[in-house]
C-alpha cells in the first residue's frame, strides 16, 4: 500500500474558515492516554473482563489462501455462531441492541442475529495513528461546528467532548487515501424482486492528488465520482462531488453528466435529503456511507457509549462463490450470510433543529469506537415513529490497513423494502488500492470526457 508522505503534510483550512468558535481540542496530559490506555485511535484498549477482548494492533496481515487480488479471503472460516439473537430471545438482549434492530426482529419471522467470537481487527496506517494522535491537542471544530480547524487528515477528535466531534470522526475517517470500486446497488421490491445498479466510484482525498498543494481548494476534504455502469438505460451517467469540510460556508460543490443530453450540470440537490443515485425512493443523498455532509441541520447529542451487538468482519458477504440471488431476499439480506458482534459503540443523537427541513427529525448513530465508522442508524420521520434502520456490514481490509464496510443496508420499516448498497460477490476488480489521480481529473471538463454516450 501507498502511503503518501504528504499526508503529513500541514494542511489546514484557509484562515478565513477559522473566524468563529473554535473547540475540540484536548490537553496534552488528556492526549497522553492515546497509545496507553487507549489505543491511538482513541478506543479503550482493554477488553471488557468478556466477550470483548483487549485491542491487541488489529488485524493487519493477511490470512493464508489470500492472493493480492482484492478477493478478501475470510480471516475466521471455521468459527461458528455463539448464539442467534430472534424473536424468541430478542427481548433478552435488547438492552444491546438499537430500537432498529429489535423491530427488524419482531417485523420478520426470518430475521435473526447470528452472533460470533468478537476479534477486534480494526487497524490503521502508522502514519494515519499518529496524525491522528497530533490532532488530539490540535483540531478544533469552527463555525458553530460545521467546520474544521487546524486540522490536516486522518481523524480529528480522538478524544470526542461532544457528539459532533464523534460524527466528524466518521465523516472524515481514513479509508485508504485514494480507491476505486465496482460494486453493485439493488432496491428489492416487497415480494423481493430486484435488479442490480452497478456503479465504479472513485474517492481520492485531497493530499493524495499527485499535484497536491496545501494551498489549492483548502476547504476540500476529498473527491467523489461515481459512472453507473449498468443498466443499459442508466449506463454513463456519471456524478462528481467536490466535498467540502465546511458545506455552509461554502456548499458542497456536485455535477452531474446525463449521458442521455451529454450535458453537465451542477447538482445542488446532491445533499441533504435530495434522492440518492438511483435508489428508487429507498435513500437520501446523505444517507451515503451511513452518513454524509454538513451537519448544519441537527442538534448533536452525545448519548454516552455502550456495548452492542453490530455487524463486523463480514467477509461471507464478500464471498465471490455467492450470487445475488443468494443474499437478496424479500424484505432484508439473507441474514445466514452476516456475522454480529459484541463492540463498544459511541452513542449520538441528531435532532433537527428548529426552522430546518428533513424527511428524518430524528437519527440515532451507533459509532464502532475502534474505526469510528457508523455502524448502525436509526431513523425517525416527523412524527417521532421509528422509520428506517441502517446497517454497515464492516470488514478490514487487511492488505492495505484499512477498515470499511462490505455492504451498507437500508431497511424501510413501513414498505417493507430496503437498500443494499456495495455489493460486490458479482463484480470484476471489486477493489483497487492506491489509484494515481491529478487534480484536473476531477473537474467538470474531467466529467464531460468520462461520458461514455
Amino acid at each position: 500500500m501507498r502511503l503518501n508522505k504528504k499526508l503529513l503534510t500541514t494542511g489546514v483550512l484557509a484562515a478565513s474558515l477559522c473566524a468563529g468558535q473554535a473547540w475540540g481540542a484536548v490537553s496534552a496530559a488528556e492526549a497522553a492516554k492515546l497509545g496507553d490506555s487507549l489505543t491511538p485511535m482513541g478506543a479503550e484498549k482493554a477488553g471488557n473482563g468478556g466477550a470483548i477482548p483487549a485491542w491487541d494492533g488489529g488485524l493487519t496481515t493477511p490470512p493464508a489462501g489470500y492472493k493480492g487480488d482484492g478477493i478478501y479471503v475470510n480471516p475466521f472460516p471455521n468459527e461458528k455462531p455463539k448464539f442467534v439473537i430472534d424473536q424468541s430471545n430478542v427481548d433478552q438482549y435488547a438492552e444491546n441492541l438499537s430500537p432498529g434492530q429489535v423491530a427488524m426482529i419482531k417485523k420478520y419471522d426470518d430475521y435473526f442475529m447470528p452472533v460470533y467470537e468478537t476479534h477486534r481487527t480494526a487497524a490503521y496506517p502508522e502514519a494515519v495513528m499518529e496524525e491522528t494522535v497530533e490532532n488530539a491537542t490540535k483540531s478544533e471544530l469552527i463555525k458553530d461546528g460545521n467546520g474544521l480547524g487546524n486540522y490536516q487528515s486522518a481523524t480529528p477528535f480522538p478524544i470526542p467532548q461532544n457528539g459532533l466531534e464523534v460524527i466528524w470522526n466518521h465523516i472524515t475517517r481514513y479509508r485508504g487515501g485514494s480507491v476505486q470500486r465496482n460494486v453493485g446497488q439493488v432496491t428489492p421490491t416487497a415480494g423481493g424482486a430486484f435488479s442490480v445498479v452497478r456503479f465504479q466510484d472513485e474517492l481520492t482525498w485531497r493530499t493524495y492528488l499527485e499535484d497536491y498543494s496545501p494551498e489549492d481548494d483548502a476547504n476540500v476534504l476529498f473527491y467523489f465520482r461515481q459512472a453507473i455502469t449498468a443498466p443499459a438505460r442508466l449506463a454513463g451517467n456519471v456524478l462528481l462531488v467536490h466535498e467540502t469540510l465546511d458545506q455552509v460556508a461554502e456548499p458542497r460543490r456536485a455535477w452531474i453528466y446525463n449521458a442521455g443530453q451529454r450535458r453537465v450540470r451542477r447538482a445542488p440537490q446532491v445533499a441533504y435529503d435530495g434522492p440518492g443515485t438511483a435508489s428508487d425512493g429507498m435513500r437520501t443523498s446523505d444517507n451515503f456511507d451511513m452518513f454524509n455532509g454538513a451537519p448544519d441541520k441537527y442538534n448533536w447529542e452525545l448519548v454516552g457509549k455502550k456495548e452492542m451487538y453490530i455487524p463486523y468482519n463480514s467477509y461471507k458477504l464478500m464471498d465471490p462463490d455467492l450470487t445475488y440471488d443468494q443474499i437478496v431476499k424479500a424484505g432484508h439480506i439473507n441474514q445466514d450470510f452476516t456475522r454480529y458482534e459484541l463492540h463498544r459503540v459511541w452513542h449520538v443523537r441528531a435532532t433537527l433543529k428548529e426552522g430546518e427541513r428533513h424527511i428524518y427529525a430524528q437519527r440515532d448513530f451507533f459509532i464502532d469506537e475502534d474505526t469510528w465508522q457508523a455502524s448502525v442508524i436509526d431513523h425517525f420521520d416527523g412524527r417521532g415513529e421509528l422509520w428506517r434502520v441502517a446497517e454497515a456490514h464492516a470488514v478490514q481490509f487487511y492488505d492495505q490497513v484499512v477498515p470499511w464496510y462490505a455492504i451498507e443496508t437500508l431497511y424501510d420499516l413501513l414498505s417493507g423494502r430496503y437498500l443494499a448498497l456495495g455489493l460486490t460477490n458479482e463484480e470484476e476488480n471489486p477493489y483497487t488500492f492506491g489509484i494515481d489521480r491529478r487534480s484536473r481529473d476531477y473537474t467538470p471538463a474531467a466529467l464531460r470526457r468520462a461520458g461514455t454516450r
